[in-house]
């Protein structure tokens, strides 16, 4: 690339797209876990496609949720409550990959 010049890439993504909804569970499963235990530490992902929704990563906490329905509740809030829209809240698989978080985490 010549001098001076710079490449500027950015993502937009309008709203109801799967990324935005992946977003959205994530944050409702950390509102949920630190409304219960102020000192959770939560490294979680949300993945999103037809049908199934896929939570992962790693979460130290002494909360108690149900993490599946926080999945749906959320889901059901954005208003995907129909199959037709290709993931209901209802219906939806939902898989969960959770792990604590290493004991050694400089954080801990």
């Amino acid at each position: 690339m010549a001098e001076g010049k710079f490449l500027f890439t950015s993502e937009a993504v309008s709203g109801g797209h799967p990324d935005k909804l992946a977003d959205q569970i994530s944050d409702g499963v950390l509102d949920a876990l630190f409304a219960k235990d102020p000192y959770s530490r939560v490294a979680c992902e949300t993945m999103v496609t037809t049908g199934i929704a896929i939570v992962a990563g790693e979460i130290t906490t002494n909360a108690v949720i149900n993490y599946a329905d926080v999945v749906r509740e959320v889901i059901a809030d954005v208003g995907y409550n129909d199959d037709a829209m290709g993931i209901c809240a209802k219906t939806c698989a939902v898989m969960l990959s959770l792990d604590r978080q290493s004991p050694t985490s400089p954080w801990a």
